[in-house]
């Protein structure tokens, strides 16, 4: 969802605000300097990404004699948006930027990203109109105008640990899934017996913790939910499909314990819980120590359902290097690098969709599950809740669900109290 309105918000300092509501926007500097240096911020610290990201710049450096260093800063995911909105402020903004999707309606809308189409579009071989719409969609600006390349469109999937459920006595996942028992109901009577039986976690929100409230969109969206309307004016966390949602997230964290309760945390890739819902790109972490499936997220009330995150890349416009970042990025997401990245990052561009060029990068995952998990995934899937103001309103969010995670809540009017703090927000 998004509202044209400039970025603004608690978790964004003041001057945040008003350094990216006055970027122009209105392009790249006329020539490139010599000695450029190029910082890009990022939330992953993997050394298996980073490894790959600076390969890409060694590349791009050795034809590009003036860009003499290509640094990519790794930031805590929890803090990322409001940590690159504090260097903006203090004007020591990066070169480019890893937006997550919840943050795209305040970087697109702000005037703060460079414009792309003109680079992308005169790059040579650079295949512009290869890249899907749908996965572009929540990176143009009001003009039409592309100024974030998405370059992960990643589906929440559901990773099973097969040697748990058979220690407890239960089908395999994929028994499961064949015995029509894939749905949100199954997996957390999976998931209780699991930790009933053998003391580990039944069903993991990787990331969620109690804090990243927005993961949980994997879930409701199973009931039919969202948090507000879609056309972001009005609060819908008090709607009877969120309530539903809700009480069974506290029945599993609080009664049957088929997921951990606050202050509990569990490693699926570990071998901690039996389940986990995250994208799949976590598969690197994968070390063969048990037996594991791939599977879509489990069917809720409301029938089958999928979830992508997305992260865009974009330039900031009023940077003294943002055609030499422009000119980067361009090289950084071309087709060849673009296969590279696919190995973690599922691509937008529609020729590599496909099991062929997905398989080829992702080792860990069989062929089958990418065609029957992970290009259905992308194809469908819906990126998680997002709207302007996203740091006031994510901060607002946190704090009034508070009143769900105990263990005698009264959901519903603990939902009530969502809205009434985000409301006046909205719109």
């Amino acid at each position: 969802m998004r509202s044209a309105r400039a970025l603004t918000g608690v978790g964004f300092a003041a001057a945040a605000t008003l350094a990216l509501a006055g970027c122009s926007g209105g392009g790249a500097p006329a020539s490139t300097p010599s000695d450029v240096e190029l910082r890009m911020t990022v939330w992953t610290s993997n050394e298996d990404h980073l490894a790959l990201f600076d390969s890409i710049a060694d590349a791009y450096m050795a034809d590009h004699p003036e860009v003499t260093d290509i640094t990519f800063d790794p930031l805590p995911f929890e803090d990322y948006t409001t940590t690159v909105t504090t260097q903006i402020a203090g004007g020591s903004a990066p070169d480019l930027a890893w937006i997550l999707e919840n943050a795209a309606p305040d970087f697109v809308d702000s005037g703060a990203l460079l414009p792309l189409d003109e680079t992308l579009e005169g790059t040579e071989g650079y295949e512009f109109d290869d890249l899907s719409e749908s996965a572009t969609a929540l990176w143009h600006d009001d003009s039409g105008s592309l100024v974030a390349y998405p370059f992960s469109t990643s589906p929440f999937v559901m990773f099973a640990n097969d040697d748990l459920l058979r220690s407890a006595g239960l089908p395999t996942s994929a028994e499961m899934q064949a015995n029509g028992d894939w749905n949100w109901k199954g997996v957390s009577e999976a998931g209780a017996a699991v930790h009933a039986s053998t003391g580990k976690a039944g069903f993991v929100i990787r990331d969620f913790d109690y804090t990243t409230w927005d993961n949980l969109a994997s879930v409701w969206m199973g009931w039919g939910a969202a948090p507000w309307s879609e056309d972001g004016t009005e609060c819908t966390f008090d709607s009877p499909e969120m309530t539903e949602a809700f009480e069974f997230l506290h029945d599993a964290a609080f009664t049957s314990q088929s997921m951990p309760g606050p202050g509990t945390t569990a490693d699926f890739f570990a071998g901690e819980s039996a389940f986990t819902v995250t994208q799949i790109s976590r598969a690197s972490l994968l070390a063969g120590d048990f037996a594991w499936d791939l599977l879509p997220l489990p069917e809720g009330p409301e029938g089958e359902y999928s979830m992508v995150g997305q992260a865009g890349i974009g330039v900031l416009a009023d940077g003294p290097n943002a055609e030499a970042a422009a000119d980067f990025l361009a090289f950084f997401t071309n087709p060849e690098n673009s296969k590279q990245l696919a190995q973690y990052f599922p691509p937008p561009r529609v020729s590599q969709l496909n099991v062929e060029t997905l398989a080829a990068t992702n080792p860990t995952l069989t062929p089958e599950q990418i065609e029957d998990v992970v290009i259905p995934g992308i194809d469908t899937g819906v990126t998680r809740p997002s709207h302007t103001d996203s740091a006031e309103i994510g901060q607002e969010v946190r704090s009034a669900l508070d009143a769900v995670w105990v263990p005698d809540a009264d959901i519903p009017t603990a939902l009530e109290g969502v809205c009434t703090a985000i409301d006046p927000l909205l719109g």
